[in-house]
Order: C-alpha cells, then structure tokens, then sequence
C-alpha cells in the first residue's frame, strides 16, 4: 500500500468532498491511516490532538489492528501493559516520550513522583478508562484463529502474559472501584467513563468548586479544532484539571480520594463492558487452564445484575447513573443508557424494547438523522448538542461497539443495521473523531485511529450477519 500523490487519490490520500469509498478501498484507506499513525510500539489515537497512546482506544486499534497484522496487535496492547500500575490499574494515558507539545502532558500528571505505584518509565495518566481490554483480547485471539498458520501460533505465546496483565486489572477494579459491592464502577472523573463532557455528567460536575489555586494552563484541542464549539467550554476544562489537582493531592490513592472526591458517580457504560469483559477473560482462563474462571464468572454476573438494577422504567429501560456524591439518579438521555444491551441479562420482553427504543424516533429512527446511526444524546432530548463532542455527534467507534455487543449476543438484525448505517457514516474516508449526525459532516480529529480500526473490523469481521 502506498500513499497516493494527490488529494482523493486512492487508497492513502485525503478523500475529496463529496467522495465515497466501498468497503474494500475503505478499508484500505483504514490500514493506512493506522500505519501513518503509528509510533513504534503504540499508536498515536489521532495524529495531531491525540499524540499518545489512549487505553480504551489501544484495545480497539489493537482489534483493527488484528486484521492485517496479528502480531503488531499484540505489541499494541503491550505497550498499553507497559504503563500499567502495581495496584493493577491501566492508565487512561501512556505518553510518548517523544511528544512534548500536549496537555496535560505528563509532568501536569506527575504521576510517578506522586506515587509509587506508577512507572516511572513510560510515563502515564492517574486515571483509568473503560475496561473494554479483555474483549479486545478475545476479538484477536478469534481473528489469528481464523487466519492460522503462524499468526494463530503467535497469539498462543501471547496469551498467557495478557492474562495475567489483564487479570490484574480486573482485580483492581472490583477491588477499588466497586468495594461495596454494588455492581458498578466508580468513576472520579469524567474522563475516565471515556465520554468526556458527555451531559450524563452535567450534574455530578455542578458541584465541583474550582479553587482560587488552580495551576495556569494553555489548552491544545482548541488550536487543533479551530471551532471552539465542538470542544468543551472554558469553565468546563477548568473542572476537569481542579479535578486532576484533588487527585493528585491524594496521590492517586483509591482509598484517600474516594471519602472527599467532588467528583463521584457510578458508570453504567464501563459496568456494562466490565461484565462482559470479565465473560471474555473467564473463557481465556478455562482455555489456558488457569483457576480463576469461576471468580472471573462471578464477577461478570455481579456487575452485569448492577446495570441491570440500574434500569428506569420511566425512561424506557434505560439504564441511569447515579451522582454518589448527593445519591441522586441522573435522568439523561445518553448512549450510556443503552448498557443493558451491552451486559446482556434482560428477559425476552425487556430486550425487545431496549432494541426498539434503539430504533425508534428517540434515538437511530429519528427523522432529522443523516445516518440511522446512534448520536451520543438523544436528538429528543434538550441537552442534545449536534456540534459538541460527546453532547450529540456521532461516534463511529461507538456505533461499531454497539454493534459489535448485539452481534456478540445474536441480535444479528440490528446488529446488522447498525453496521450498515456506521459504513455509511465513514464512506467519506475522513475517519472522523465524530459526525455530526444531522448533517453527516466529519467533525474533530481527522484520521482518528479508532474509526480506522473500527472500519476495519466491520468491513472485515467474518462474523458480520449480511
């Protein structure tokens, strides 16, 4: 594959306005663009806003990744495990020496000289990100088995070191971000549901008290994305780097942040992953003959029944968040509250009608929509903001894992629709951070990685239903 000379030229240069690609040049556009982005070891979750290496988005690459080259995904999500904490923690980040330019960088986090439980090389984030790992984990193993030869032979050396890697990590998080036992996941940060300014969030950040003392900063996602619309605002930004400095200040101790944190909600979305996640890892487990299966098990139906109990009848089973701070549900209208469709565990009656509130008029059936794909806020809802990150756009890497959860589970028809309708989305070749989903346009961060890796898995997955 080599890259094209000229705008529009295909399979490597920018698409024109207007064009359209099929789905064997789309993907091999896709390839390229996740080679033009990589840094070695990791992959660069976009080339110029996203400089480094992303957890959730790694394990997603690393899927795409699976498709053309085994052996590079693995050494993907071990650059990921490079970063990972001694209490089991995976970062949210792991930096890039080589990148200097973005923030918060490294030495904003100062995470290794505020902690022993962090590397001190590579450097990383003190937070983490949805645990969508094991699933990542389990999609290559299903793709180097379906190549064979030594591709399949180079997963099975693998897998026994990403399984410790992983059981770690699922430890942690039952250990320190479910320690009553509800369930669901605490998060301490918007960041680390991965849906950053998502409106689900809006309350829980209403009582975070910015203090007088607040580092200075100079932001770069706003000279990258030259519409400050489609970022968060000001005063937004300001909550999340306060948030950064509490934590900090209980140096990144689980124990110490949780009694005083203003920020702390559950997440049903990472919950969701989580259960399903723990399925993944506990058949790893009984595939590599390791004793942990039963606890593995345990532990996705523990959290698979807390986003289960998290459903709201009035809001059409939606599942709901709740702000931990003031004990008050969150009633928005998010992606989010489609988890129960990602755990699975919902009777015959209930799932049908999670799946038709999916493809009704509220969310993929809405009239308005360029593609009947999923905006992340209901465009019904009066927080829905179709310009403005996670308040409304389209996110090709979401709809891709929806998808890929219902395909998971044998909802094979709205899996299928939902996969034609993301193709659609990404035939301009842009790879698009997000879209606006009234009009289609891409928006944010161009050749994003995970829409890549995303494009790959859906043109390319044999387990697609037609």
């Amino acid at each position: 594959m080599t890259n094209g000379s000229a705008d529009g030229e295909r399979p490597g240069g920018r698409p024109t306005t207007g064009d359209r690609w099929n789905p064997p040049e789309l993907a091999a556009r896709a390839a390229y663009v996740i080679r033009g982005n990589s840094a070695g070891a990791m992959t660069r979750a976009a080339p110029d806003l996203y400089p480094h290496q992303w957890s959730w988005d790694a394990a997603f690459v690393a899927v795409g990744l699976a498709h053309v080259d085994v052996v590079r995904a693995c050494r993907e999500l071990d650059s990921l495990f490079a970063g990972q904490w001694r209490t089991g923690m995976i970062p949210h980040i792991v930096f890039d020496p080589s990148e200097e330019g973005y923030f918060p960088g490294p030495d904003r986090w100062a995470s290794a000289e505020l902690t022993d439980d962090a590397p001190r090389s590579p450097r990383t984030s003190g937070i983490c990100q949805p645990p969508v790992h094991a699933l990542a984990v389990e999609r290559i193993a299903e793709i180097a088995a379906a190549h064979g030869g030594p591709a399949a032979a180079h997963v099975e050396r693998w897998l026994p070191g990403a399984y410790d890697r992983l059981l770690a990590w699922h430890r942690y998080l039952v250990r320190e971000r479910d320690p009553q036992g509800r369930g669901l996941l605490t998060i301490y940060h918007g960041w680390e549901s991965g849906m950053d300014n998502s409106p689900r969030w809006d309350p829980v950040y209403a009582h975070v008290v910015v203090g007088d003392d607040l580092p200075p900063y100079a932001r770069r996602d706003t000279a990258v994305v030259a519409d400050a619309s489609q970022r968060p605002e000001p005063a937004e930004y300001d909550r999340y780097l306060w948030l950064v400095e509490q934590l900090k200040r209980a140096r990144y101790d689980d124990a110490r942040v949780r009694p005083h944190a203003e920020f702390l909600t559950t997440d049903v979305f990472a919950s969701a992953a989580f259960a399903v996640a723990n399925e993944a890892l506990a058949s790893l487990a009984r595939r590599l003959g390791r004793p942990e299966h039963d606890e593995l098990l345990g532990a996705a139906e523990r959290f698979r029944r807390g986003v289960l109990d998290a459903r709201d009848e009035a809001s059409g089973g939606l599942a709901l968040d709740v702000d931990l701070v003031t004990g008050d549900h969150i009633r928005v209208e998010t992606i989010a509250g489609f988890a129960p469709l990602i755990s699975g565990g919902l009777d015959t009656a209930a799932e049908r009608a999670l799946l038709a509130l999916l493809r009704s008029p509220r969310w993929t059936g809405h009239p308005a929509l360029r593609h009947p794909v999923l905006p992340t806020t209901s465009p019904s809802s009066p927080e829905f903001r179709p310009r403005a990150y996670w308040r409304g756009p389209s996110w090709p890497v979401m709809n891709w894992f929806l998808a890929w959860m219902l395909n998971r589970r044998g909802a094979k028809d709205v899996a299928g629709s939902l996969r034609a309708a993301a193709l659609a989305e990404l035939s301009d070749g842009s790879f698009a951070e997000y879209y606006e989903p009234v009009t289609g346009e891409p928006l944010g961060s161009l050749d994003q990685s995970w829409s890549a890796a995303a494009t790959l898995d859906l043109v390319l997955a044999h387990d697609w239903s037609d």
